[in-house]
């Protein structure tokens, strides 16, 4: 079978779980097959509780572990500013915390613990693509230290090109704190985990219905039936709302990824620093250095998908403004992947029930590889009475957005429109997508 994306070519072949069959119970039904599922299973598996994960395809299928690797503090566009501006000083200190220092180092702690190798590397770098987009970087940095994290340093242009190898930037910010991995190994390495502590895993289970009770809920697969005594977690991604009984706060979007063959010049020529990089372009470009001397590029967000043909076409264009030293540069490999994001871009975090409790989390806005890591722990110490983190998040104010999914492609065109004549009009303004 031939790879679908890099990820998937560079770990070990994965052997698939069975499907469940017939009736089961459990403490806790966790739904899908991400990082999200992964870390709230792994963490209540270690607190003992008795834990059933399903997934509809199979473990890492979809954007767990096809994105861009890259570990980013905050909750996408709810940076540092943001979260001062909307809480009190100490609330925003405590989600920014969450969503950096401790989403960091919860990935460090677990991939230390059980011995994963996730390809971990450290440092994250912003790169301004106008000069005014300084401003606001220096802004955050400056907001970050207001709130306890001085990691962020802002750089000019020349200092800069120590780090990244382009001449289209005007400097960036340099972050200590972020950094990048291997995210299908991560998502497969936690569940791997997860099953040393006696947890369940059944790929190729969809559940069908889910019925809330007030002393058990029941979910219903293709043949049989979950009952569940203390909560279920759905984290489907784009999917989520087919279990919602209350309308979106989310559309979803197609982003494109690829990595090109070995270099034939050392790649620590483009990146000295070896950090990956995003910029400040209102459709970002994202990349970083991965194995065997290659370069993983990505960005865009489409309301539909594009061709295989259109999306080489595009992030090879990219490439070539980005490094224009690299002759006639190829992709081995490309590939899309369906993400979602809320309109204030932070994750929207929901709770429902007493007894049983079901848990919902979606939007990460493209920002999610740590915090997805984050949030399950607070799930877990959420279910196990240890703490109030999940509880910090079901607090963040989300707007509907009344038939999101069927607007998508022809609501983000539109909007992408929108912002690029604001660019035009503005090009120092700093609005991303």
């Amino acid at each position: 079978m031939i790879a679908a994306n890099y990820y998937e070519a560079s770990v070990p072949a994965w052997t698939f779980f069975d499907a469940l069959s017939g009736d089961q119970s459990c403490d806790i039904l966790i739904v899908g097959g991400g990082l999200l599922v992964a870390s709230t299973a792994l963490h209540l598996a270690e607190a003992g509780l008795d834990v059933i994960l399903v997934e509809k395809h199979s473990i890492g299928l979809a954007a767990s572990g096809r994105n861009g690797g890259q570990l980013t503090p905050g909750l996408a566009r709810w940076q540092a500013a943001d979260m001062i501006a909307k809480l009190t000083l100490d609330d925003a200190k405590r989600l920014w915390r969450f969503a950096s220092i401790e989403a960091m180092d919860l990935i460090d702690d677990l991939v230390h613990h059980y011995s994963l190798d996730v390809d971990r590397k450290h440092g994250h770098i912003t790169a301004a693509v106008h000069p005014a987009h300084l401003g606001p970087l220096v802004e955050d940095a400056d907001a970050r230290c207001r709130l306890g994290d001085g990691k962020a340093t802002i750089v000019g242009q020349y200092v800069l090109e120590q780090y990244v190898a382009s001449s289209i930037y005007y400097g960036g910010s340099i972050d200590a704190l972020g950094g990048q991995l291997h995210p299908l190994a991560l998502v497969r390495g936690l569940v791997q985990s997860f099953v040393q502590q006696g947890g369940r895993v059944y790929e190729g289970t969809e559940v069908l219905d889910l019925v809330e009770g007030p002393r058990a809920s029941v979910a219903t697969i293709s043949n049989g039936t979950i009952t569940v005594r203390k909560g279920v977690v759905l984290a489907v991604h784009h999917a989520t709302f087919k279990f919602l009984t209350t309308a979106s706060t989310t559309v979803p979007f197609y982003t494109y990824v690829g990595v090109t063959p070995p270099l034939q010049q050392d790649i620590r020529l483009l990146l000295p620093a070896d950090m990956p990089v995003y910029d400040t372009q209102y459709q970002i470009d994202y990349y970083r250095a991965v194995h065997a001397n290659r370069l993983l590029f990505g960005g865009q967000g489409t309301g539909s998908s594009w061709s295989p043909a259109k999306i080489n076409d595009y992030l090879l264009g990219r490439i070539r403004t980005v490094f224009p030293q690299l002759a006639d540069p190829k992709l081995e490999f490309s590939w899309s992947g369906i993400s979602d994001f809320t309109l204030n871009g932070a994750t929207d975090c929901r709770r429902t029930g007493d007894t049983v409790r079901t848990y919902t989390v979606h939007g990460w806005s493209g920002h999610g590889v740590a915090q997805t890591v984050r949030i399950g722990k607070a799930i877990s110490d959420d279910i196990t009475g240890r703490n109030g983190d999940f509880e910090m998040l079901t607090r963040i104010d989300h707007t509907t957005i009344p038939l999101g999914r069927q607007l998508s492609p022809i609501g983000i065109p539109l909007v992408k429109g929108a912002l690029s004549a604001y660019g035009a009009i503005r090009p120092g303004a700093l609005v991303s997508f």
